[in-house]
C-alpha cells in the first residue's frame, strides 16, 4: 500500500501527450488554448462613446459656452460623422464612433434638452471624458491570450471580438468510462429488489464534460472473460480507461488480474486512504493510463477530484491549485490513513469555513447533495482541531 502523496506523484509520472485539435469557438470552452491569440486591430477599434448624450469639441465648452445647437444624431453602427459646426454638438449613442471634431461626451442626465437646443447643467466637465480611446485596451498585433490558458467565457468574448470562429486547442484523450458489476442495470430500468440503477459513471462523464472533457460509457458484467474481450478491445479503442468497480478483493473481483492479462502494468493498487483504497492504477506498453476506482459511489468521486482532474490538467500544462479550507468543527479519524473527510463549506468574514458532514460512508451517495467537497486530513495524525487548515479538494462549479 502506498501513501495518498505517493500515489498522486505517480499518476503525474504517466502524463498523456495531448494533439491539436481546431475546433469552433462553441465548443472550446473548458479546453486549453493551444496558440498565441492576437488583435487584429486595435482595441477599441475607433474612438468610442460610453454613454448616451452629446459630443462637443472641449475647447468650446471651455471658453464658457453651455447652449448649443444639436447638428444631427450619431448611432452605434453607423459610418463617423463629422461636426460642422464647433459652436453646435452631435447627439450620440453609447457603442457610437466618436463623431470627427469632437472629443468629449456628456451625458443626457448632466443636460437640459429643448431640441434642437441643449444646455448643459453640469460644470464638472472633463476633456475626453465618457470615451473609449482607440487602442486603449490593445493595439493591432498585440498578444492578447498565450497557449495554455483555460478557455472560459470571458476567452471566448475576446475570440470573437478578433474574428477567431476556430481556434487551436489541446485535446483531450479519447476516454471509456466503464462500471462493472451484476448488480448494476440501466438508469431507465426498474431494478430488482438486488440490483441498483448504474449511478457511478454518469457521475465521471458529468464530472468531465465540466472540464470540456468528454467520454464514453460502458457497463460489463462480473464475469471474466467477458471483462477481458472487452476491455482489450476497449484499450486499442481509447487513451484512457476510467472503471468503477471489481478492484477490491472480492471473488468476483477481476479488474485487477484482466488488466494484468491484457498488458496493462500495475503501478499501483491500494493507497492508504479513506475512502478510496483499493484504487488500482496502471499503464500499458503504448503508455495508455488506465484509473480502476472503487465501485462505492463516494470512492469513485473523491478519487475523481483527488487523482483524475489533476492528471487531466497537467497533461494539458496546467498546474492545478491547492485550495485550503479551515475545518469548523474539532474531528476525530483514529485509523491510520488519509482522511477525505465530506464538508459543506462557507465564506465567513474571508476564510472559508469547512463544516464535516461524513453521512453514512462511502456508499452513501446521497450525502454528496449536501456537501461542497472533500477535506484532506494527513493519515499520521488522529485528532484535527477547529481552527486548522487543511487541502481542500471542491467538486461544486
Amino acid at each position: 500500500m502506498i501513501s495518498v502523496q505517493q500515489a498522486s506523484a505517480t499518476i503525474l509520472s504517466h502524463l498523456y501527450k495531448p494533439a491539436l485539435e481546431t475546433v469552433h469557438i462553441q465548443e472550446s470552452v473548458g479546453k486549453v488554448l493551444a496558440e498565441a491569440i492576437t488583435a487584429d486591430r486595435d482595441l477599441p477599434p475607433f474612438h468610442r462613446v460610453t454613454m448616451d448624450g452629446i459630443a462637443l469639441r472641449f475647447e468650446t465648452w471651455k471658453l464658457g459656452k453651455r447652449k448649443f445647437r444639436i447638428e444631427s444624431i450619431q448611432a452605434a453602427g453607423e459610418p463617423q460623422k463629422k461636426l460642422g459646426d464647433p459652436e453646435n454638438v452631435i447627439e450620440v449613442m453609447t457603442g457610437a464612433m466618436l463623431p470627427a471634431g469632437t472629443d468629449t461626451v456628456i451625458r443626457y442626465e448632466d443636460l437640459v434638452v429643448e431640441s434642437p437646443h441643449v444646455t448643459i447643467a453640469n460644470d464638472q466637465i472633463e476633456l475626453s471624458q465618457s470615451v473609449h480611446r482607440q487602442g486603449q485596451d490593445a493595439k493591432k498585433d498585440e498578444v492578447l491570450l498565450s497557449p495554455g490558458i483555460v478557455l472560459s467565457p470571458a476567452e471566448i468574448a475576446l475570440l470573437a471580438s478578433v474574428g477567431k470562429a476556430e481556434v487551436k486547442v489541446y485535446g483531450h484523450p479519447r476516454t471509456a468510462i466503464v462500471a462493472s458489476g451484476d448488480e448494476l442495470v440501466p438508469i431507465q430500468d426498474v431494478p430488482l429488489p438486488h440490483q441498483i440503477r448504474r449511478s457511478n459513471t454518469y457521475a465521471i462523464e458529468a464530472a468531465m464534460r465540466t472540464m470540456g472533457w468528454k467520454g464514453e460509457q460502458f457497463h460489463l458484467p462480473d464475469e471474466k472473460t467477458v471483462l477481458k474481450n472487452a476491455l482489450e478491445k476497449i484499450l486499442k479503442e481509447f487513451d484512457v480507461i476510467i472503471l468503477s468497480g471489481g478492484v477490491s478483493q472480492g471473488k468476483f473481483d477481476f479488474i485487477p488480474a484482466v488488466m494484468e492479462e491484457i498488458g496493462v502494468k500495475k503501478v499501483f493498487h491500494q493507497v492508504s486512504q479513506r475512502p478510496g483504497k483499493p484504487f488500482w492504477f496502471g499503464v500499458s506498453a503504448s503508455g495508455k493510463v488506465v484509473f480502476a476506482l472503487p465501485g462505492n459511489p463516494v470512492s469513485t468521486f473523491m478519487c475523481f477530484y483527488r487523482y483524475i482532474k489533476p492528471w487531466l490538467l497537467k497533461s494539458l500544462g496546467i498546474e492545478g491549485k491547492t485550495e485550503q479550507a479551515i475545518l469548523a468543527k474539532d474531528f476525530s479519524f483514529p485509523p491510520k490513513l488519509t482522511y477525505f473527510l465530506q464538508v459543506s463549506v462557507q465564506n465567513e468574514n474571508g476564510k472559508i469555513m469547512a463544516y464535516p458532514d461524513a453521512g453514512g460512508g462511502s456508499g452513501d451517495f446521497a450525502n454528496l447533495k449536501k456537501i461542497d467537497g472533500f477535506l484532506e486530513l494527513p493519515l499520521e495524525r488522529s485528532e484535527f482541531k477547529a481552527g486548522e487548515a487543511f487541502p481542500f479538494i471542491p467538486f461544486r462549479l
